[in-house]
């Protein structure tokens, strides 16, 4: 088994945009071992959501190779890679992503309807994530009777659910004020701790210095 979960070799990517081809992506390579604390930090335009995506398997390169613990995915077919999205990598967003209907516990089960467990094992382990960011108290309230910080963490219990090996966190902190955004990095240390392995993508160096490693993503190219 490799000791490296995330391993991209000179990943390129490009997009066009009216006639002109862009390239986001400049032959980008980046080992992260199983249970570091990652943040990548750029500005808007650096190329940091362009990698993310690849490497939370949302997008595929155009060239290079990227080998998600100790697997390809390039010739993954499409139900293929949403399997290893659902099982492998928990995603937080900046926007939290939570439907709006469901109380945290259904946003917290949905991943596992994708996984066939049966109503009583979701509630189960979705009573048990929320537990873990604090919020079993909260679990019957909907989004809109929610903070933004107890929103994100329900999003990332939601996260959890699956029990990845990965958790990519996109600007988890970017819609929080600072001593919210403290709480939530202080629950992603923790995680980290449990041994999960935590990217983070961001582009304020005062959140990316929380993380153990800190890499640099400018104009498409990685430095560090």
């Amino acid at each position: 088994m490799s000791e490296y979960v995330i391993q991209a070799r000179d990943l390129v990517k490009s997009y066009s945009l009216g006639e002109e081809n862009v390239t986001i992506l400049k032959k980008v390579s980046l080992d992260i071992k199983k249970g570091q604390f990652v943040s990548i930090i750029g500005p808007s335009g650096s190329g940091k959501s362009t990698f993310m995506n690849i490497i939370g398997c949302l997008d595929l390169s155009d060239e290079g190779e990227y080998i998600l613990d100790g697997k390809s995915i390039k010739s993954l077919s499409e139900d293929e890679l949403s399997s290893v999205r659902n099982k492998t990598i928990g995603f937080i967003f900046q926007n939290f992503n939570l439907l709006n209907k469901l109380s945290s516990l259904e946003n917290v089960e949905l991943p596992l309807i994708y996984q066939g467990k049966s109503p009583k094992e979701r509630r189960e382990i979705a009573t048990e994530c929320l537990a873990k960011v604090g919020l079993e108290s909260r679990k019957y309230h909907r989004p809109n009777q929610l903070s933004g910080g107890q929103q994100q963490r329900v999003a990332i219990a939601r996260a959890l659910a699956t029990n990845p090996q990965i958790l990519l966190a996109d600007e988890p902190t970017g819609a929080l004020d600072s001593k919210t955004s403290k709480e939530i990095l202080e629950i992603l240390e923790k995680l980290n701790k449990e041994g999960k392995t935590i990217v983070m993508i961001t582009h304020d160096m005062d959140i990316a210095k929380n993380a153990k490693r800190l890499i640099r993503i400018k104009d498409g190219e990685i430095f560090e």
